[in-house]
């Protein structure tokens, strides 16, 4: 018993220390930029002095207020799309209804149903998740388009909220209602913006790997740990005050592209029904949602970040997701997929070469958010 004591006052002397070192270091180092600042102390504030045991309190909905909570009206469903099939993967791509183009592009690749059902021996359900039109003019013409568009690929899930930037929380809410209703026995969920390219090959095996172990409670992406919002008035990632009053969020991942087992998302589902919805940062409110229910998420260094990954066959061989990609899509899907691809791992020698390559690629002095440097060597 005193031995736990003592373990326990020697973390939080460690804590307190570590919180005076980053704060002293913040007070005195002026020159530093503000941006790495307001990250040191977010980062400090995360894992120095808040738990998140009453972030979820105080942004819970009470009682009286859980039956208020707007489920939006389906524009176009379809019920059927999971039905009486094991579905490995399912993938929900956030689109927005003008982009018919990215949508045809993402069908002929990472996103072809019959591709990984042929190619990879797998079951995945694609479907595009959107809102209406925001143009008041155009708006009616569009939706015809749509529904054009729905009636040859039968893909489109759509509710009637505005498709805008601040509704993207209800873009997320959508998905995982959608799972609870209409395909909770999919494995996994992927939630994947429609610039995303996904190296399906790859996910498919790790996926496959994943549900031979059993794993649960999968959550995996590019995390980001400590992140401070953003209160700058002028930046569309603005937060206020009144919404998000702590430094810090809890760790989150980018929602981009990320994946998640299907417990998750029946958790997830079930915390976002007593959270308040007013946090319009999508991936934000998914972290909240998790943390909540004590999911933690896991990096992967092949989860790319806000840039677009090397173009270069040894990292195609590990490559999971690279950010940024429209009208080169069809170019990266044919070279990154190429089989010759397998060989340049396939002996010692080339595995050497392959290090060094990833090397030279991912660790530069300058910071590009791409992969981290610890992928070239895993």
């Amino acid at each position: 018993m005193s031995l736990r004591a003592r373990k326990v006052r020697r973390r939080q002397f460690v804590q307190i220390l570590a919180t005076c070192f980053v704060l002293c270091f913040m007070l005195f180092w002026t020159p530093l930029d503000k941006h790495v600042v307001s990250h040191m102390k977010s980062y400090s504030y995360r894992y120095l002095i808040n738990s998140y045991n009453f972030v979820n309190d105080s942004l819970s909905l009470s009682r009286d207020n859980l039956d208020r909570i707007t489920s939006y009206r389906y524009l176009i469903n379809h019920k059927e799309k999971c039905q009486q099939q094991e579905v490995l993967l399912l993938l929900f791509v956030k689109t927005s209804p003008e982009n018919r183009h990215r949508r045809d592009a993402i069908r002929q690749t990472w996103g072809n149903e019959d591709y990984v059902r042929s190619h990879l021996n797998a079951n995945i359900k694609t479907v595009f998740a959107l809102g209406r039109p925001t143009d008041n003019i155009e708006g009616a013409h569009i939706q015809t388009k749509l529904l054009m568009e729905n009636q040859k690929y039968n893909d489109l899930i759509q509710q009637d909220f505005l498709d805008t930037f601040h509704n993207l929380t209800l873009k997320l809410l959508l998905q995982f209602e959608w799972v609870n209703a209409y395909c909770p026995h999919a494995k996994f969920i992927m939630s994947a913006d429609d610039d995303i390219f996904i190296h399906m090959p790859n996910l498919v095996a790790y996926l496959q790997s994943l549900v031979e172990i059993g794993a649960q409670d999968i959550w995996i992406g590019r995390v980001h740990r400590g992140a401070p919002p953003v209160r700058d008035k002028t930046s569309k990632y603005y937060v206020p005050y009144e919404m998000y009053p702590w430094l810090s969020y809890p760790d989150y991942t980018a929602g981009a592209a990320y994946v998640i087992s299907r417990d998750v998302a029946a958790k997830v589902y079930a915390a976002s029904q007593t959270l308040n919805t007013s946090l319009y940062i999508d991936d934000v409110f998914m972290g909240l949602c998790a943390n909540k229910m004590g999911v933690v998420p896991q990096y992967h260094v092949f989860f790319s970040g806000e840039g677009k990954a090397p173009y270069h066959p040894c990292i195609y061989n590990k490559m999971m997701t690279s950010h940024g990609h429209v009208e080169d899509l069809h170019h990266l899907w044919k070279q990154a997929t190429d089989p010759k691809v397998k060989t340049f791992s396939s002996s010692f020698f080339d595995r050497i070469y392959c290090r060094i390559v990833n090397i030279m690629l991912l660790c530069k002095l300058r910071y590009v958010d791409t992969y981290p440097c610890s992928a070239a060597f895993s």
